[in-house]
């Protein structure tokens, strides 16, 4: 994508954007959100979805609901926010209950726990996915390529290997990240 981005046309256009998002969520819509924002509508440049994501990953809740509370905003301000947040979350509840009441009825059918064992591997193939194509931001980063991957490989290690809890990685690391970008961009 070149040059600066789109915006949607009305609040609407961001509700069945961010539902057409959630629908396709299975396990988690960062995939689909970089593909939905960045490359199909446009409506963001890859680092500022980078840069969106950052600050919805430090509040609580969901990462993509606040990237829509965000996103919504910027653009229509508060009717925005609610109409991407209404997207991200009407239809798929209703779904949601549906399915729930099919699951309690099905869920000892060796069939249904299959199924979904493999859905858990799409969706680490779309985070694995999300990562790579988001790593070339890293170039434009204040912390440069070196730091970032240090602070990538630190964070996996905390969380995926020794186990350690988001939030006390978030504490420790998040300083550091922030110290070292503030220390590398030119005083001005």
């Amino acid at each position: 994508m070149n040059g600066a981005p789109h915006a949607p046309q009305s609040p609407a256009d961001l509700f069945w954007t961010f539902t057409r998002m959630s629908l396709q969520g299975f396990g988690g819509v960062l995939a689909v959100a970089q593909r939905e924002l960045v490359e199909r509508t446009q409506w963001m440049t890859r680092e500022q979805f980078v840069e969106t994501l950052s600050v919805s990953q430090v509040l609580p809740g969901p990462n993509v609901v606040n990237m829509s509370l965000m996103i919504g905003d910027r653009y229509f301000g508060l009717r925005g926010a609610l109409a991407a947040l209404a997207g991200m979350l009407v239809v798929p509840l209703a779904i949601v209950l549906v399915l729930t009441a099919l699951y309690a009825e099905f869920a000892g059918d060796p069939r249904v726990s299959g199924a979904l064992r493999g859905m858990g591997a799409v969706a680490a193939g779309l985070v694995i996915s999300t990562a790579l194509k988001l790593a070339s931001t890293l170039r434009k980063s204040a912390l440069g390529v070196a730091p970032s991957l240090l602070l990538a490989a630190l964070t996996f290690g905390a969380i995926g290997v020794l186990r350690w809890p988001l939030m006390w990685v978030l504490l420790a690391l998040a300083p550091l990240a922030v110290g070292l970008a503030w220390h590398r961009l030119p005083a001005r």
